[in-house]
């Protein structure tokens, strides 16, 4: 897909974040959802979002992924040209369909229902995203059964969604989410339909798939444990950050 942007310079590329959005307002109504957000985020940084109910966690997440436009403020993210040169796109400028596109190229997304096709197997749902981006079938199915393998699903690939536990379920969704490279993975609760143990194994796959891979993850949490496995915590109060941790200030 082809972006009228900014350019990045070479010797620039490891100080850009990979995503970035300024003074973020969104409005549904009289109700603030966001007031004034701003957020960074770096490759192979994970960032967890937290904040009670109401709050803004999730419109930040569908802020930043572009399924949400925000009535005022800049969401920017740093991708390649066809050219394979580095260049910054401001997801709030593009058109609807170019966000659709933008979302199925450069974004992975895994929610706490892993938002699967039931009627499809692991394997499909998986090879699904790689199909849309024009990946022939006999290789989404060679790059969806790598990805399934190295994710512990050996043996289940050709089960359909609802024949899975809850775990098994959300490494499918890991897996879809990196079926296509994506440089930002958004998770929404990823963990909060799974009992400790499971919890625990899912939060570890998906670090391992993404931050520690280079990649940036964003993820909404009520959980203070999963949120501590993050390199940076960022609380939200009334639609506002009010508080900003790295991960040694967190232990702290």
């Amino acid at each position: 897909m082809r972006y009228d942007q900014h350019p990045v310079a070479p010797s620039q590329q490891n100080h850009v974040p990979r995503l970035s959005a300024a003074g973020l307002q969104v409005r549904y109504g009289d109700a603030v959802a966001l007031n004034g957000v701003s957020f960074s985020v770096h490759d192979g940084e994970s960032v967890a979002i937290m904040g009670p109910s109401g709050s803004g966690k999730t419109t930040l997440l569908h802020t930043l992924a572009g399924i949400i436009r925000p009535d005022d403020g800049t969401v920017a993210l740093r991708t390649l040209d066809g050219q394979g040169r580095s260049q910054i796109v401001r997801v709030d400028e593009l058109s609807d369909p170019a966000r659709s596109e933008l979302r199925l190229q450069e974004f992975g997304f895994v929610f706490q229902q892993g938002m699967l096709i039931p009627e499809l197997t692991a394997m499909e749902n998986v090879m699904m995203p790689l199909l849309l981006t024009g990946v022939t079938k006999s290789e989404a199915n060679s790059r969806a059964g790598q990805l399934l393998q190295e994710l512990g699903m050996t043996g289940l690939e050709q089960r359909r969604i609802g024949q899975l536990s809850g775990g098994q379920a959300q490494r499918v969704a890991i897996a879809r989410a990196r079926a296509t490279q994506a440089q930002v993975v958004f998770a929404d609760e990823p963990t909060g339909a799974l009992d400790s143990r499971t919890a625990a194994d899912v939060l570890a796959l998906l670090l391992r798939s993404t931050s520690e891979q280079g990649r940036a993850l964003v993820l909404v949490t009520h959980d203070k444990d999963v949120a501590a496995a993050c390199s940076r915590v960022v609380r939200l109060r009334d639609g506002q950050i009010v508080e900003q941790l790295s991960d040694r200030q967190a232990d702290g």
